[in-house]
């Protein structure tokens, strides 16, 4: 029996070996042969998730045909791999992808580090910030105060609470869009509000039009959900949105579904004006395509001068074209696992039976929570804590990486929580694994794109600030000199900090 659950074919993994940037070679180093920097190139993708442990690689014939390079080559870096324990073959069932043993299994999103693990490492992988004290703590105590009534209930509000859809379709009417709680559907995270939607829309084998880059975890979840990725690239410099683009993709590939984040973009920060926003449901209106919007980042507006444009949502008053996703995992707390989808009535209705065969409703006492804070007043408290604490998180480490990483590029983002960050033509794979051996966790570029773009990009977030950020910078500045000389590993491990 195989022992591979998962196949990459001879195009795609040669796309994705050649777009990543060769390893620079350091003073008095010679080329690597090869069939080395094949065997690296393939050992990277496994390390960073985007080619999945226990996948079948093509024959060594079919590669060489892809990569244009001898089947030697390519038997040679297979059998190095084997030797490194990132490779396991067997006669009839061919080759596929392994880790070695005491090594950690490659996450292909980006998962918080484990509290173990913090002593040691500085996680820049996680877009998200501790809770915003005493708020949580008041959010949960008020919750329990108002849960007595609904504990003598069956529980379950597939739809959400009344109360909360209330709420929340109360304030979209306050930022001038008119909402009924009919419009509205609670749901676990932003993550589940966008999984029931494409389960929805997009079954196996749909298109969907994606920026490019985009959100990491998004565009997994997409292709587990089996749906095909079409890229549509940001503008030159990577700061606003290319309508003309946007508008021949969804010509001509008619996608089901287009996502984007038009409010202090992830990863870039950029924030689509409001001409943009009217071109964007035009041009999916046009197309017959259903545009979701991730509002995610809306409230960390992080510059006080700064005019926020209208939601996208006010360019389709009809509501047959825009799909609405909000959350308080980045405007309040990522613990607090409540997100909410506004859409038509008819659009909602459908949502809401199809979960029947999901999550069933979202936790109650969840929702109480964040119906509290939004009631009291609370909500707009915290969100004020989170950003004063994500703008000097932000001015620390911009700070920080322009010290010590001065040919790195970036524009910094008016709100949101990250950087995005061209690495000086330095390789974002390389430097994310260089990073995990000197004490700082990065994701890498290509994890925000389509097959391998984005190789000289790493993502930075908001997420630590002071002394913290020196330190994380100056870690970068390390393993950036590790990718420059082309050290393979053996450095000394990281000194544990503690903020």
């Amino acid at each position: 029996m195989a022992q591979w659950t998962s196949a990459v074919g001879p195009a795609q993994l040669a796309r994705q070996l050649q777009a990543q940037q060769p390893r620079p070679a350091g003073p008095g180093t010679r080329k690597p042969p090869a069939y080395r920097a094949l065997a690296d190139g393939i050992r990277l993708l496994v390390l960073e998730g985007r080619v999945p442990v226990a996948a079948r690689l093509p024959a060594e014939r079919e590669l060489a045909l892809a990569l244009t390079v001898s089947r030697t080559t390519v038997a040679a870096a297979y059998e190095a791999l084997r030797a490194e324990g990132f490779l396991e073959s067997r006669r009839g069932a061919g080759s596929w992808t392994a880790v070695p043993a005491g090594n950690p299994l490659p996450a292909r999103g980006l998962e918080p580090l484990p509290p173990e693990a913090l002593g040691s490492m500085i996680d820049l992988g996680c877009a998200a910030l501790p809770a915003p004290e005493p708020w949580l703590t008041r959010g949960v105590q008020g919750a329990l105060e108002e849960l007595p009534p609904y504990a003598h209930t069956h529980g379950d509000y597939p739809a959400g609470l009344p109360a909360l859809r209330q709420m929340l379709a109360d304030r979209y009417t306050a930022r001038g869009i008119p909402t009924m709680p009919e419009q509205i559907m609670v749901t676990t995270g932003a993550m589940g509000a966008i999984d029931a939607i494409c389960h929805l829309f997009a079954g196996r084998g749909e298109r969907i039009a994606v920026e490019s880059p985009s959100y990491a975890n998004i565009l997994q979840l997409m292709r587990e959900a089996g749906a095909r990725l079409v890229p549509v690239a940001m503008s030159e410099g990577l700061g606003s949105w290319d309508l003309g683009r946007w508008r021949q993709v969804l010509r001509d590939a008619a996608p089901r579904l287009a996502y984007v984040v038009a409010d202090f973009h992830n990863p870039t920060g950029a924030l689509a004006d409001e001409d943009q926003r009217r071109q964007l449901v035009d041009a999916a209106r046009s197309a017959g395509t259903v545009l979701v919007v991730d509002e995610t980042m809306a409230e960390l507006r992080l510059d006080d001068d700064l005019e926020m444009p209208r939601p996208v949502c006010a360019f389709d008053p009809a509501g047959s074209t825009v799909l609405t996703v909000g959350s308080a995992s980045k405007a309040f707390w990522a613990g607090m696992r409540i997100g909410w989808v506004r859409a038509a009535p008819d659009v909602i209705r459908s949502l809401v039976a199809a979960r029947a065969y999901a999550d069933m409703g979202t936790p109650v006492l969840e929702q109480l929570g964040v119906n509290w804070l939004m009631r009291t007043g609370g909500w707009d408290e915290a969100v004020t804590l989170r950003r004063d604490q994500a703008r000097e998180n932000r001015d620390a480490l911009v700070a920080a990486v322009r010290r010590e990483l001065p040919e790195w590029e970036f524009s910094v983002p008016r709100g949101g929580l990250t950087l995005w960050v061209r690495t000086g033509g330095l390789s974002g794979s390389r430097l994310a694994e260089a990073g995990e051996r000197v004490g700082v966790r990065v994701p890498s570029g290509p994890r925000f794109g389509v097959d391998g773009a984005f190789e000289g990009f790493v993502r930075l977030p908001f997420t630590v600030g002071g002394p913290v950020a020196d330190e994380a910078a100056a870690r970068l500045a390390a393993a950036a000199r590790l990718v420059e000389s082309g050290a393979g590993g053996g450095t000394e491990p990281p000194r544990s900090f503690v903020a």
